[in-house]
């Protein structure tokens, strides 16, 4: 790696909102309550998952690793942020970038495939529903999740090196919230074309064979839908696979939109509201889009806390 990208200075500056002094400290407050109701909701999903016999199904194990994912991703960015806009010093170390550039977007492209491998239990439940426990063996969706995983990482990894191997020429004001590829490449000081189509190939790959498969998994749903005469069954199935779509459109608008968009058309302050979308809003609503017209989960948790509550 060339040495003007990490050793000839300790690290970069995360300009941020720094410009917006007010606007900072709405910001720290809107985001700490956004990233309490994160924690609150996606640990909520997770335990009732694995407390409640009727929601260890596949479907609920996969929102459950979704969950998880959500947790960590918010987890790598938030908090230094919070930090971030109630002091004056937003250095992050060389080190600290790349591995929060690594893991936000290892964690973003295992969402990516997790999100197709989801629509996948969908086709299969409402499908193949005599079917369903042969095809979603319990270790084929443990194999699915963690190829989810592997494969995120993997290609993190890829777009992480090809990333930080720009020459930066000594440059390290990073305008942005974190280390991400669209405002780390505006550093360089070289022709990045070459670099950009590379990553943007990279992009494409795993942002589109999901929704391939996402695309295959729905149209069959929606014609074994119209097939249903009974208005509450319809209802049943379009209550757990809406709310699977509505979480699709909300990762996959943005995502698009933040990473396979010209440098050239890439604006500063639409990216860092964008990224504030898909860091800390979508995390969030995450759990209650799933759970609000779920009578599965409200019922869980129902009986977990009148448990809790006979307990005492």
């Amino acid at each position: 790696m060339d040495k003007k990208n990490g050793s000839s200075f300790t690290g970069f500056i995360l300009l941020g909102f720094s410009d917006r002094p007010q606007l900072e400290r709405v910001l720290f407050v809107v985001l700490l309550i956004f990233y309490l109701l994160t924690l609150l909701g996606n640990t909520s999903i997770i335990a009732l998952s694995r407390l409640d016999p009727h929601l260890q199904t596949p479907m609920y194990f996969f929102l459950s690793n979704l969950s998880f994912l959500d947790l960590c991703y918010t987890t790598s960015t938030v908090p230094q942020l919070l930090v971030h806009l109630r002091r004056e010093d937003k250095s992050i170390s060389f080190g600290g970038c790349v591995a929060q550039m690594f893991v936000a977007l290892g964690l973003g492209c295992t969402e990516c495939i997790l999100l197709g491998v989801m629509a996948f239990d969908r086709y299969a439940a409402v499908c193949r529903p005599l079917h369903y426990t042969v095809i979603m063996h319990p270790r084929l969706c443990a194999l699915m999740a963690s190829a989810s995983w592997f494969l995120g990482f993997a290609t993190s990894s890829l777009q992480t090196v090809l990333t930080f191997l720009v020459p930066l020429c000594g440059r390290n004001k990073i305008d942005h919230f974190l280390c991400e590829m669209p405002p780390l490449l505006k550093l360089a000081c070289v022709d990045t074309t070459v670099y950009e189509s590379e990553l943007l190939f990279v992009g494409v790959i795993i942002l589109f064979i999901p929704v391939a498969l996402i695309t295959f998994s729905y149209g069959h749903v929606v014609r074994v839908v119209l097939r249903i005469k009974s208005a509450a069954g319809q209802r049943k199935v379009f209550g757990t696979c809406g709310s699977h779509l509505t979480v699709v459109s909300l990762f996959y608008g943005t995502a698009i939109y933040a990473y396979l968009q010209p440098s050239n058309n890439y604006s500063q302050d639409q990216g860092k509201f964008i990224s504030l979308f898909y860091t800390i809003v979508t995390p969030m609503v995450n759990p209650f889009i799933y759970t609000l017209r779920n009578k599965d989960v409200t019922g869980a948790m129902k009986k977990v806390l009148c448990r809790g509550y006979d307990s005492r």
